[in-house]
């Protein structure tokens, strides 16, 4: 919330705000308070944020949170004296009632019934029994000696009273103050704290990153004039050369003159040449040095402590072993380790599916981990780090492992590959199956497991920040999962490769392996060309044909083969060369010209030449189209290009996929190059990047329809000449005219669809397929 939404926000919103923060304190403090019940310290946060919330509560006339934040703090205050040892169910209700503060400030919502619950739960916590003999205090002296007013600076408000004469005695001094919380630990005493948005944070990025690239030039430069020292240290040696040539003849006073001329002026060159190409080194260090501390400052104002996003998982995890009837316990290291705002956001998710998966999956309940000779209470462990330029993640619990037979057996059982190949797989190759899309090892299922919602979320969810997951795991010692990504969503480590003289970028995180593959490698099956690479067939598609870069390569006795992929969609582009690896600055694309097909963003290399960064998950789609359409050219020649230029192409538009096959394997026995699409806006945007001599569309389609799209293509001056047929189960006069008035050069209704009648108006709108 910036300053001026602040200022113009309700009471009800501070108070939401507030109670997010002080909820944070309480579930720590009730945390630390469930292994050690007496700490003095985490009983006075634990306090402190409830007398805040109560006030807070008054102030804005929330009679529900004043009950629930007034019980708990008598709660706490009585623990505080002595009167009362917290239990597990003491801990429970006091969370509880964290979970209804933040609930009570949603209007409209009644929670009547659970805070009375929840009062009576907290008033009715049993005594310790040397508090039953201490005498009882008179009514008049019993909120002066529990109140937390005591403890706290006196809060003046308009429904108080006036607050009673000062004892004389004075009061036992305050237990120390709650430490601040991790995002607050940088910010000294005194030291201004400033609001800025996060598009302002994102531009200053941007920039601080273009300086970043600029000063790049300043090396190329450097080096031309190390060149032209060079040059003119030539030009000195041939002017010696002259000089001695000439020796022997007699060289009247104006030819020496000049000559001893060329000599002064060639030395006084030299002499400010050197100095300046020292003074340009000296600069391009400065400059380095400069833009770099600039990009790394912006680059921090962007991040956040690891700890504001893991706050609330502790709790999450106890109350989940509690309800699976297990002990268990998470302890998070590096709080402080600094993480990119906008991963951290997205880190949530597959953080949280992996705490659920250690809770349920590899903690056992106590009496079995005491059978094993471990603590009956499992620990989990979350960390974060900075590595080598990337941040790491790790989530390791010491639970029972992952069972390998197990796993082998639902592999085989899936029918993912059979027994005897199943038997053969490494340990680390057998893991990888836990990141299939659907894949689990729970026969069962419950609310936490077993709904076919595997670790493929997590992979997923972790390679849309350019990261990658890895699993470890030892058998009855505990499970290991590494999430690495890049420190900044800013920048992108990248494999850099020229297709037909232009340089695109691969992210590294998607890339597998970087091959040569002699030809002679290169098989033939069902259709497709395939070479093998660790045990494995892989898939050989061109990248020039992905990207619509022109001719097809040249026939070359190696290729440079990106593998990309996972699993069963692993794929070897061929690109014409590598160029070297580079980190980039991602660059957005303009917003107007909406999603480019296969390309995730632009950048500049360090001489300024733009490329495009690709969506290798994007382009793994693109291979799939290619491959169900049959339109796979060959990567060694140019004979499957030319055979499909001197095919006629027709783009068939349909979002049924009986519909959309029918028509395609008709079209296709007929002679014609057949490309589909999905839905209207799926073929508007393979229109606008590929060549079409006629589109045949359905009509009523998902985000775009038939008419919709007629309507877009006569109405742009490249395609308004192209022809487009409609066929559509809407055989009425009116749906026919409606066609038609939106520029459709024939309508075929569904109904009286057969496949001559399909074929003979293609043939009638465009000819034959061949040209």
């Amino acid at each position: 919330m910036n300053p001026d939404q602040m200022r113009d926000a309700s009471l009800l919103e501070l108070f939401q705000i507030e109670t997010r923060t002080q909820v944070q304190v309480l579930n720590d403090g009730l945390l630390a308070l469930e292994k050690n019940p007496t700490s003095a310290p985490h009983l006075e946060a634990c306090m402190r944020a409830a007398h805040s919330l109560k006030g807070a509560a008054r102030i804005v006339d929330l009679h529900p949170a004043v009950r629930i934040a007034h019980a708990m703090e008598d709660c706490l205050v009585a623990a505080q004296e002595g009167r009362l040892l917290l239990q597990a169910a003491d801990i429970d209700a006091l969370l509880l009632g964290t979970d209804l503060l933040q609930r009570v400030a949603t209007p409209g919502v009644e929670l009547d019934a659970e805070i009375g619950d929840l009062v009576v739960r907290l008033s009715s916590a049993p005594n310790l029994p040397n508090a039953s003999q201490a005498p009882a205090a008179t009514p008049a002296q019993a909120p002066r000696t529990g109140r937390p007013s005591d403890y706290l600076p006196p809060i003046v408000r308009i429904d108080d009273e006036a607050p009673a004469p000062a004892p004389a005695a004075t009061p036992a001094a305050p237990a120390a103050q709650p430490s601040r919380r991790s995002s607050d630990g940088s910010v000294g005493e005194g030291e201004r704290v400033l609001r800025v948005t996060a598009d302002t944070l994102n531009r200053l990025l941007g920039l601080s990153s273009e300086t970043l690239v600029e000063s790049q030039w300043v090396g190329p430069f450097s080096t031309a004039m190390l060149r032209l020292r060079r040059m003119q240290t030539g030009a000195a040696h041939a002017l010696d050369g002259l000089r001695a040539a000439l020796a022997d003849q007699q060289l009247d006073a104006r030819g020496q003159a000049a000559l001893d001329d060329a000599q002064r002026i060639l030395e006084q060159c030299q002499r400010e040449l050197t100095q300046r190409a020292s003074e340009v080194d000296e600069f391009g260090w400065r400059m380095n040095h400069l833009t770099r501390r600039l990009y790394d400052t912006a680059l921090a104002c962007r991040m956040r402590p690891f700890g504001d996003g893991v706050g609330g998982m502790p709790r999450m995890v106890r109350d989940l072993g509690r309800s699976l009837g297990k002990q268990v316990r998470l302890e998070i290291e590096g709080e402080n380790t600094q993480v990119d705002r906008d991963i951290l956001e997205k880190l949530d998710a597959p953080l949280m599916h992996l705490l659920r998966n250690a809770v349920d999956h590899g903690i056992e309940a106590a009496e079995v981990r005491e059978r094993a000779g471990k603590p009956a209470e499992g620990l989990i462990t979350l960390s974060a780090r900075h590595s080598a330029g990337m941040l790491l993640v790790e989530l390791a619990d010491d639970g029972t492992g992952i069972s390998l037979d197990h796993l082998r057996e639902e592999v085989v059982e899936r029918k993912l590959t059979n027994a005897e190949t199943a038997a053969r797989l490494s340990e680390a190759e057998l893991l990888e199956f836990l990141f299939l899309s659907g894949f689990s090892t729970r026969d069962e299922v419950t609310e936490i497991s077993g709904r076919g919602v595997g670790l493929d979320v997590v992979q997923t969810m972790v390679r849309q920040l350019r990261g990658a997951v890895r699993v470890y795991q030892q058998q009855g010692r505990g499970t290991r999962f590494v999430l690495e990504m890049p420190l900044s969503l800013s920048v992108v480590r990248s494999l850099l490769v020229e297709v037909q003289n232009e340089i695109y970028a691969f992210p590294l995180a998607y890339v597998s392996h970087a091959l040569q593959v002699d030809s002679q490698d290169i098989e033939q099956l069902e259709g497709q060309q395939h070479f093998r690479f660790q045990d494995r067939q892989i898939g050989l598609v061109s990248a020039r044909q992905i990207l619509r870069a022109g001719e097809a390569a040249p026939a070359t006795d190696t290729l440079s083969v990106v593998v990309v992929g996972d699993h069963d969609r692993l794929y070897g582009i061929a690109v014409d060369r590598y160029v070297g690896e580079r980190t980039l600055v991602v660059q957005p694309l303009d917003p107007r010209l909406g999603k480019v097909q296969d390309v995730m963003a632009g950048s500049l290399m360090d001489d300024g030449t733009p490329l495009l960064i690709l969506d290798v998950e994007d382009m793994l789609v693109s291979v799939q189209k290619l491959i169900e359409a049959g339109r796979l050219s060959r990567v060694d020649s140019g004979s499957g290009a030319a055979a499909a230029r001197r095919r006629k192409r027709v783009l068939v538009v349909d979002d049924s996929l009986t519909v959309r096959e029918l028509e395609r394997k008709l079209l296709l026995n007929r002679g014609f190059d057949v490309a589909v699409a999905v839905d209207g806006m799926d073929g508007w945007n393979m229109l606008r990047s590929e060549d079409f001599d006629l589109i045949v569309t359905d009509v009523d389609m998902p985000r775009m329809d038939g008419i919709e799209l007629v309507s877009r293509i006569k109405a742009d001056p490249r395609l308004q000449t192209l022809p487009v047929m409609v066929v559509s189960y809407k055989d009425r006069e009116e749906d026919r005219q409606r066609g038609l008035d939106a520029g459709a050069d024939y309508y075929l209704a569904k109904g009286s669809f057969h496949d001559d009648a399909l074929l003979d108006a293609v043939e009638d709108l465009i000819g034959k397929a061949r040209t």
